[in-house]
């Protein structure tokens, strides 16, 4: 079973989702072996490298005020608590586009293994501990905490490598129809949308599991 994972390094729900989903694929494993890539989307791919105030942005965005936006806050927290993610504080929102063309080196050259450890990586770095995910000591900082060629990745980031790759896989998925994320993608066919908890992937999961085998 492939399944694509649709997302967004500034998008808190895909923080949860992937932790919900990793959950549900330990009790899958190993009956149901599954190979899991990480595809990008950009929730602000206007953003400017200074990145923007989170409250001003969502405020702005969504309509929403300051209280709605901590009473969304708090929501997010609990739920990444119940799958192991721990949120910290977020004071800005940045462009992750260089993010992305890490991920995108990692899953052509080192695996998808790899590719998940390091988005990981960049999901703490941001969700966890604030730290910008376009800023280069930031990117390096997570390839070498996911066991990635620190060297290769800093090669990747100065010479904009795989930037028309990453472009083009963002166009596919939008033409898709992939129009907010977490979008978790089964054998290129099935969509399961949001960070929904673990049993919810699992019951999918298995059923369309059950499906393909006959």
């Amino acid at each position: 079973m492939q399944i694509d994972f649709v997302s967004d390094i500034a998008c808190p729900w895909c923080a949860v989702g992937l932790n919900s989903l990793e959950r549900a694929l330990e009790r899958l494993e190993p009956d149901i072996p599954v190979t899991l890539h990480f595809q990008p989307f950009e929730l602000n791919p206007a953003l400017g490298p200074e990145g923007e105030d989170t409250v001003e942005h969502l405020s702005a965005k969504y309509g929403i005020d300051a209280a709605q936006i901590a009473r969304n806050q708090a929501a997010i927290r609990a739920r990444g608590a119940e799958v192991g993610f721990a949120f910290g504080e977020r004071p800005r929102i940045w462009n992750t586009f260089d993010s992305h063309r890490l991920l995108h080196w990692a899953g052509l050259e080192c695996g998808p293994g790899a590719q998940r450890a390091l988005k990981h990586a960049l999901l703490q770095a941001y969700h966890g501990e604030g730290r910008n995910p376009g800023d280069t000591a930031v990117l390096l900082g997570c390839a070498q905490a996911a066991g990635l060629d620190v060297t290769r990745a800093q090669q990747v980031l100065e010479h904009d490598e795989f930037a028309t790759d990453v472009r083009a896989a963002e166009a596919r998925w939008q033409q898709a129809g992939i129009r907010s994320v977490p979008s978790v993608v089964i054998d290129e066919r099935h969509l399961i949308q949001g960070g929904q908890p673990p049993e919810v992937f699992e019951r999918a999961l298995r059923q369309l599991a059950a499906a393909a085998q006959g």
